[in-house]
């Protein structure tokens, strides 16, 4: 969604509640809090913070803190308090008695994003079901003070009507919306099998919300996703074959953006369209350099793969926006600290080429080195090799076709029986 067509939403006004304990991050935590604001059309009119060891059962913030909240809400006439972490149905409740308006945190702000951004029916489904997961537990918190209330965040997209209706029947599109995405996994997985029968590496693009996948996806694929600096602009996946230097070439996945304590409730969701990261060969990290809390977010990257399982596939770091980076030798620092990395400017194509060559690289790694014989008869293989891999050598002899190719995996076993020493 653009900026624009995000502009013609209602604007509701929110006093945001900051909560992080670590006073390093405050910067990072408000600006990324304001952008998810941004998103999801609502205009911060005051903000408040209290650190806190662990929150207090009643109220998450303390009840005098509570009170303050409250009179700043009245005062700015806030339509919601958003509060930067997650609170449970009792806090929720409560708060909501104390202040008179909507309590709505962090993860509910990031599901009514997913919920604007979702094109697709499986984007749709996976949406719903983080939804009705996360906010089953609340539906007596949420509805018994704002129950003749409308729209708005947490209460907008596919579940809507759904979350008006009582905890069984929630349970029961729960379990209904768990097959139909247990069917779209099934697809996937044999779209990625089918694609696995044509035997190029596989790429995936991760990265924290608004660092540029798109935009590095649109100039190296040609495609034409959307990318806006807003978070989440990309929910669906999109895979295209690129073409690398020197007749190489590889399947590349452009995937959801990743963002601090992601709610598990969208992991879980998600979880068809994020197997296309445990199914690389390798991932292309891509890091907005030009954020001043650029290694915060890469860590959060870091621990989601983790989440997933795939923290020890191997990985190229693309540090982006290096054009918006005003400090060159920063630009040398860094690339030399981290090893397989570059630095790039996806909107300008600066560095373009060497990372081209990085990725290249990273394509041959996969590949292992074949010597073959094969009889006549299997001729049809050496156009394969030719069309999936690095021909080094091809001599036709009496006994047969006398081959050398670099080939990745899947071919390689297609001439193992034919493989000579």
């Amino acid at each position: 969604m653009s900026k624009t067509a995000a502009v013609a939403t209602p604007i509701e006004r929110a006093v945001l509640v900051y909560i992080n304990l670590d006073d390093s991050e405050d910067s990072l935590v408000e600006d990324e809090l304001v952008g998810l604001c941004e998103a999801a059309s609502v205009e911060p009119v005051a903000s408040v913070r209290q650190r806190l060891d662990r929150p207090y059962a009643k109220t998450f913030i303390g009840s005098g803190k509570a009170e303050e909240v409250a009179m700043m809400a009245k005062e700015t006439r806030a339509d919601i308090i958003l509060f930067d972490g997650e609170i449970n149905a009792v806090q929720q409740r409560n708060l909501q008695e104390i202040c008179g308006v909507r309590i709505i945190d962090r993860t509910q702000l990031i599901l009514d994003i997913f919920a604007r951004r979702a094109r697709t029916k499986e984007g749709a489904l996976q949406v719903e079901l983080a939804q009705l997961s996360y906010t089953m537990p609340k539906l007596m918190a949420v509805y018994t003070q704002f129950e003749r209330q409308k729209g708005g965040i947490g209460m907008r997209g596919p579940g809507e009507t759904k979350l008006e209706s009582d905890r069984r029947l929630v349970k029961d599109r729960i379990a209904r919306l768990k097959e139909e995405l247990e069917d779209v996994r099934r697809i996937r997985q044999q779209q990625r099998q089918t694609r696995r029968k044509i035997p190029f590496p596989f790429a995936v693009l991760v990265g924290y919300t608004s660092a540029g996948k798109s935009t590095l996806m649109n100039r190296v694929a040609g495609t034409q996703l959307l990318a806006d600096s807003m978070p989440f602009a990309t929910l669906d996946p999109t895979t295209r074959k690129v073409e690398l230097p020197n007749g190489y070439s590889l399947f590349l996945t452009d995937t959801v953006g990743f963002i601090r304590n992601l709610p598990t409730n969208l992991v879980a969701a998600f979880r068809a369209t994020l197997e296309e990261v445990t199914d690389a060969d390798f991932l292309i990290h891509v890091v907005d350099l030009s954020h001043p809390g650029w290694e915060s977010q890469a860590d959060a990257v870091h621990e989601t793969l983790a989440t997933l399982g795939a923290e020890t596939k191997p990985c190229l770091t693309v540090f982006n926006k290096c054009d918006l980076v005003k400090d060159h030798s920063v630009l040398t620092e860094v690339v030399a600290q981290f090893p397989h990395s570059v630095a790039i400017s996806a909107k300008t194509g600066l560095g373009f080429d060497e990372m081209m060559q990085k990725m290249l690289r990273q394509v041959r790694d996969l590949l292992g080195y074949t010597k073959a014989l094969l009889p006549y008869s299997e001729s049809n293989l050496v156009q394969e090799c030719y069309d999936y891999g690095r021909v080094i050598q091809v001599d036709y002899r009496d006994e047969g076709i006398y081959l050398e190719a670099e080939l990745v995996m899947e071919m390689s076993q297609k001439l193992k029986k034919y493989a000579i020493q």
